[in-house]
Protein backbone atom coordinates (compact mmCIF):
# COMPACT_ATOMS: atom_id res chain seq x y z
CA UNK A 1 0.00 0.00 0.00
CA UNK A 2 1.38 3.40 -0.89
CA UNK A 3 1.41 6.55 1.17
CA UNK A 4 -0.85 8.31 -1.32
CA UNK A 5 -3.46 5.58 -1.42
CA UNK A 6 -4.11 4.25 2.08
CA UNK A 7 -6.53 5.74 4.59
CA UNK A 8 -6.73 3.75 7.81
CA UNK A 9 -10.18 3.33 9.37
CA UNK A 10 -9.96 2.95 13.14
CA UNK A 11 -12.30 0.31 14.50
CA UNK A 12 -13.11 -1.12 17.90
CA UNK A 13 -15.89 -2.79 19.86
CA UNK A 14 -19.25 -1.03 19.60
CA UNK A 15 -18.23 1.17 16.68
CA UNK A 16 -21.05 3.05 14.95
CA UNK A 17 -21.74 0.69 12.05
CA UNK A 18 -22.51 3.26 9.35
CA UNK A 19 -19.66 5.56 10.39
CA UNK A 20 -17.12 2.80 9.72
CA UNK A 21 -18.59 1.20 6.63
CA UNK A 22 -19.78 4.27 4.70
CA UNK A 23 -16.37 6.02 4.67
CA UNK A 24 -14.55 2.73 4.04
CA UNK A 25 -16.69 1.90 1.02
CA UNK A 26 -16.66 5.50 -0.24
CA UNK A 27 -12.86 5.56 -0.08
CA UNK A 28 -12.55 2.20 -1.83
CA UNK A 29 -14.99 3.38 -4.51
CA UNK A 30 -12.68 6.36 -5.10
CA UNK A 31 -9.65 4.08 -5.48
CA UNK A 32 -8.11 4.27 -2.03
CA UNK A 33 -7.21 1.36 0.22
CA UNK A 34 -9.20 1.66 3.47
CA UNK A 35 -8.16 -1.12 5.85
CA UNK A 36 -9.80 -1.51 9.24
CA UNK A 37 -7.37 -1.32 12.14
CA UNK A 38 -7.96 -2.33 15.74
CA UNK A 39 -6.14 -2.49 19.05
CA UNK A 40 -5.37 -6.20 19.06
CA UNK A 41 -8.74 -7.84 18.50
CA UNK A 42 -9.18 -9.94 15.35
CA UNK A 43 -12.77 -8.80 14.97
CA UNK A 44 -15.52 -6.90 16.74
CA UNK A 45 -19.17 -5.97 16.39
CA UNK A 46 -20.69 -2.57 15.88
CA UNK A 47 -23.36 -1.00 18.08
CA UNK A 48 -25.99 -2.44 15.75
CA UNK A 49 -24.34 -5.85 15.51
CA UNK A 50 -22.52 -5.65 12.18
CA UNK A 51 -19.26 -7.62 12.33
CA UNK A 52 -15.88 -6.18 11.36
CA UNK A 53 -12.70 -8.17 10.79
CA UNK A 54 -9.52 -6.20 11.33
CA UNK A 55 -7.14 -5.96 8.39
CA UNK A 56 -4.35 -4.54 10.55
CA UNK A 57 -3.46 -3.71 14.12
CA UNK A 58 -2.71 -0.07 14.88
CA UNK A 59 0.52 -0.99 16.68
CA UNK A 60 1.91 -2.36 13.39
CA UNK A 61 1.10 0.69 11.23
CA UNK A 62 3.61 3.40 10.35
CA UNK A 63 2.31 6.92 9.77
CA UNK A 64 4.51 7.22 6.68
CA UNK A 65 2.42 4.50 5.00
CA UNK A 66 -0.80 6.51 5.29
CA UNK A 67 -2.55 9.33 3.45
CA UNK A 68 -4.88 9.65 6.41
CA UNK A 69 -6.99 8.21 9.20
CA UNK A 70 -10.74 8.00 9.73
CA UNK A 71 -11.85 8.10 13.37
CA UNK A 72 -15.52 7.06 13.39
CA UNK A 73 -17.95 7.25 16.27
CA UNK A 74 -19.99 4.91 18.38
CA UNK A 75 -18.65 3.80 21.73
CA UNK A 76 -15.36 2.57 20.23
CA UNK A 77 -13.64 5.99 20.43
CA UNK A 78 -13.85 5.85 24.22
CA UNK A 79 -11.69 2.71 24.10
CA UNK A 80 -9.50 3.76 21.16
CA UNK A 81 -8.50 7.04 22.85
CA UNK A 82 -6.96 5.07 25.73
CA UNK A 83 -4.57 3.20 23.44
CA UNK A 84 -1.08 4.74 23.24
CA UNK A 85 -0.48 3.37 19.73
CA UNK A 86 -3.72 4.91 18.43
CA UNK A 87 -2.80 8.30 19.88
CA UNK A 88 0.77 8.09 18.55
CA UNK A 89 -0.42 7.24 15.05
CA UNK A 90 -3.06 10.00 14.99
CA UNK A 91 -0.47 12.57 16.15
CA UNK A 92 2.12 11.41 13.61
CA UNK A 93 -0.30 11.45 10.67
CA UNK A 94 -1.56 14.87 11.76
CA UNK A 95 1.97 16.27 12.12
CA UNK A 96 2.83 14.96 8.64
CA UNK A 97 -0.17 16.85 7.23
CA UNK A 98 -2.19 13.74 6.46
CA UNK A 99 -5.96 13.62 6.54
CA UNK A 100 -7.62 13.26 9.93
CA UNK A 101 -11.33 12.60 9.33
CA UNK A 102 -13.71 12.17 12.23
CA UNK A 103 -17.42 11.93 12.92
CA UNK A 104 -19.79 11.75 15.90
CA UNK A 105 -17.82 10.66 19.02
CA UNK A 106 -14.61 10.21 16.98
CA UNK A 107 -13.22 13.61 18.06
CA UNK A 108 -12.61 12.06 21.49
CA UNK A 109 -9.60 10.36 19.86
CA UNK A 110 -8.33 13.66 18.44
CA UNK A 111 -8.83 15.36 21.82
CA UNK A 112 -6.81 12.67 23.61
CA UNK A 113 -4.13 12.91 20.90
CA UNK A 114 -3.89 16.64 21.67
CA UNK A 115 -4.49 17.90 18.14
CA UNK A 116 -7.68 20.01 18.37
CA UNK A 117 -6.60 23.17 20.23
CA UNK A 118 -7.17 26.21 18.04
CA UNK A 119 -9.02 24.22 15.35
CA UNK A 120 -12.63 24.31 14.13
CA UNK A 121 -14.57 21.07 14.08
CA UNK A 122 -17.93 19.49 14.62
CA UNK A 123 -19.16 16.36 16.34
CA UNK A 124 -22.28 14.96 17.87
CA UNK A 125 -23.75 17.60 20.15
CA UNK A 126 -23.20 15.14 23.02
CA UNK A 127 -19.46 15.88 23.07
CA UNK A 128 -19.62 19.57 22.11
CA UNK A 129 -18.41 20.51 25.61
CA UNK A 130 -15.49 18.07 25.34
CA UNK A 131 -14.48 19.64 22.02
CA UNK A 132 -14.66 23.21 23.34
CA UNK A 133 -12.98 22.30 26.64
CA UNK A 134 -10.08 20.88 24.60
CA UNK A 135 -9.60 24.30 23.00
CA UNK A 136 -11.38 23.85 19.68
CA UNK A 137 -14.21 25.89 18.23
CA UNK A 138 -17.30 23.69 17.81
CA UNK A 139 -19.39 24.43 14.69
CA UNK A 140 -22.91 23.08 14.11
CA UNK A 141 -22.60 22.06 10.45
CA UNK A 142 -22.85 18.79 8.51
CA UNK A 143 -19.14 18.91 7.67
CA UNK A 144 -16.30 21.19 8.77
CA UNK A 145 -12.91 21.26 7.05
CA UNK A 146 -10.08 22.98 8.92
CA UNK A 147 -6.74 22.30 7.29
CA UNK A 148 -6.20 18.54 7.41
CA UNK A 149 -9.08 17.85 9.83
CA UNK A 150 -12.44 16.93 8.28
CA UNK A 151 -15.25 16.46 10.78
CA UNK A 152 -18.96 15.64 10.75
CA UNK A 153 -21.75 15.33 13.29
CA UNK A 154 -23.84 12.17 12.93
CA UNK A 155 -24.75 9.38 10.44
CA UNK A 156 -27.20 11.57 8.48
CA UNK A 157 -24.16 13.73 7.57
CA UNK A 158 -22.26 10.81 6.00
CA UNK A 159 -22.88 11.84 2.36
CA UNK A 160 -21.23 15.29 2.72
CA UNK A 161 -18.58 13.77 5.03
CA UNK A 162 -17.64 11.12 2.46
CA UNK A 163 -17.55 13.73 -0.31
CA UNK A 164 -15.34 16.06 1.76
CA UNK A 165 -12.89 13.25 2.56
CA UNK A 166 -12.52 12.24 -1.09
CA UNK A 167 -12.29 15.89 -2.20
CA UNK A 168 -9.58 16.62 0.40
CA UNK A 169 -7.56 13.58 -0.66
CA UNK A 170 -8.04 14.46 -4.33
CA UNK A 171 -6.40 17.83 -3.76
CA UNK A 172 -3.39 15.95 -2.32
CA UNK A 173 -2.94 13.67 -5.33
CA UNK A 174 -4.51 10.57 -6.82
CA UNK A 175 -4.17 7.16 -5.19
CA UNK A 176 -1.34 4.93 -6.40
Amino acid sequence: MSATGTVLVLCGPEYEDLEVWYPKLRLEEAGYAAPLAGMGEASCRGKHGYPATMDLQVRDVKASSLAGIVAPGGWAPDKLRRDADVLRLVREVHEAGGLIATICHGPWILISAGIVRGRKLTSTVGIRDDVTNAGATWVDAPVVVDGNIVSSRVPKDLPPFGAAIVEWLGRRGRPA
